[in-house]
């Protein structure tokens, strides 16, 4: 199928491989909608009617439709219209061959042919065109590392291999960057970094790897949760590219996976290794490996951790803060927590409602009455009132500890604030009714007329807590007015 592809004339240097295709339109709707990696309103008319054609005309008549449509190519058009050409490759390659009778198409255009082929699993026709391409000496890296994708995305990962065996009889060199792109196309598919390093073991013999041959390595350990094979991997990086900050991705990889493997001993071993070479890694890693730890609970390594990362001159966001705090709140560690909270400030992170919610909640949950009901007044001089949900709990808390002001303090809150009207009513019945417990009735009559002039919902249930205090106390007629007004309300 030589003959299929029109030989260019000299070419010019290639550009770079174009951008990988895992989804391509239907060239039925390309003029109606683009791919989302095109500008459509960039796109050439003359692209969209050539493209409309290839997706309207049998692969047989494309050629005279085409020559009949009285449109010259031009080489920016070629790359155009063979994007969007993945769903008909061969009315593709029709195009691309009465393209190449009027005009020179670029290396680009000729890496874009292979790539269609290659993605529609037309292997024989795929090689013709590398023939071709040979023939014009237009084969460069990039024509090969589209090669290694489309088989690896197919599963076939030893014709990859293959490929990259058979590149210097196509004149390619085998170096470092034809190593990696096969090394990447191969990590990319799910549990196959073991496949990737069995090959690099054969070809580092011929080809010496580099930063970023080990980084595409580490990164497969990292996707398959292997720490083991990662502390190898890493092991011969060092060995043979030495240590160089500006492999972070490397060391990025290489400590999330054993994080996610469960050994924080070794990761902080390796951390202080780093450090003392300058090649501490970045926020990134920080960041990923710190909710590995909250996910897991591990509350006190994610602590170590974050001694680490703020000694280094990093510096944590309100988010990060929150996770931690939320963590070593849910570990009862609240020391900790209250020293973040109160660190924040100085590294330019500032709490936010959910910072002082998580800390409120979890010592209302804890039954930590007395810390909670100063740290309310806290969040109230701060403005930052707790959630409706937490203030219900807090009701309940401070009456079960004796302390009704506290309890009227968070009813305040949340009258206050933006909570949920259902929850709203159910933390003014817990208010009524612990109030009712304590004998004061004054306040429950104050309160209970205040919520329902506010358009508070008592429930008829909290009433009927309330009847016998009342009746025992003599205030039958007090009980009798309110009584109706809850009625009244619920009939409304």
């Amino acid at each position: 199928m030589a003959s299929t592809f029109q030989n260019p004339r000299d070419p010019s240097n290639p550009p770079p491989y174009p951008p990988d295709h895992h989804h391509h339109p239907s060239l039925a709707t390309a003029a109606a909608a683009f791919p989302s990696h095109l500008d459509s309103a960039n796109l050439q008319p003359r692209a969209m009617f050539i493209c409309d054609i290839l997706s309207r005309t049998t692969a047989a008549d494309v050629e005279s439709t085409l020559a009949r449509s009285g449109i010259i190519p031009t080489p920016d058009l070629v790359e155009e219209v063979l994007k969007l050409s993945y769903s008909h490759p061969a009315s593709a390659v029709k195009f691309f061959r009465w393209s190449g009778l009027r005009c020179k198409p670029t290396p680009y255009a000729w890496n874009l042919m292979v790539d269609v082929l290659g993605k529609n699993s037309l292997y024989e026709p795929m090689w013709d065109a590398v023939r071709s391409m040979k023939s014009e000496g237009v084969l460069s890296v990039s024509t090969f590392a589209s090669i290694f994708r489309s088989y690896c995305s197919a599963g076939r990962l030893k014709e990859a291999s293959m490929s990259f065996d058979v590149m210097d009889r196509y004149g390619v060199s085998q170096d470092a960057v034809a190593l990696n792109s096969l090394l990447s196309a191969i990590c990319r598919e799910e549990g196959q970094a073991v496949f990737a390093a069995d090959l690099f073991d054969k070809a580092k013999a011929k080809v010496a790897p580099d930063a970023d041959t080990f980084a595409i390595l580490l990164e497969g350990w990292e996707k398959e949760g292997n720490p083991t094979k990662a502390k190898s991997t890493f092991g011969e990086m060092v060995v043979r590219v030495g240590w160089d900050p500006r492999n972070m991705s490397a060391y990025d990889a290489f400590l999330t996976t054993l994080v996610r493997g469960g050994q924080p001993d070794d990761t902080f071993k390796f951390l202080r290794v780093m450090k003392g070479k300058g090649c501490l890694p970045g926020m990134k890693f920080f960041r990923n490996a710190l909710d590995i730890l909250i996910h897991q609970g591990d509350s006190k390594n994610a602590l170590e951790l974050w001694k680490i990362m703020v000694g280094s001159g990093l510096v944590p966001n309100t988010v990060m803060y929150n996770g931690m705090i939320a963590l070593l709140c849910d570990s009862r560690n609240f020391d900790s927590a209250f020293q973040l909270l109160d660190d924040m400030p100085f590294y330019g992170a500032f709490p936010n409602s959910t910072t002082y919610n998580t800390i409120f909640e979890c010592l209302v949950k804890n039954k930590k009455t007395r810390e909670a009901a100063k740290f309310l007044t806290e969040m109230r001089k701060n403005e930052f009132p707790p959630s409706a949900e937490n203030c219900v709990a807090a009701v309940r808390l401070f009456f079960n500890g004796y302390d009704p002001e506290a309890a009227m303090e968070a009813w305040s809150c949340c009258l206050e604030g933006e909570g949920v009207s259902r929850k709203i009513d159910e933390c003014a019945n817990e208010l009524l009714i612990g109030l009712n417990d304590l004998g004061r009735l004054s306040d429950v009559r104050r309160y209970a007329e205040e919520m329902l002039d506010q358009g508070v919902r008592i429930h008829l249930s909290t009433m009927e807590k309330l009847k016998k205090t009342f009746y025992k106390a003599g205030k039958d007629e007090a009980y009798s007015h309110l009584v109706r007004r809850v009625r009244k309300d619920h009939r409304d």
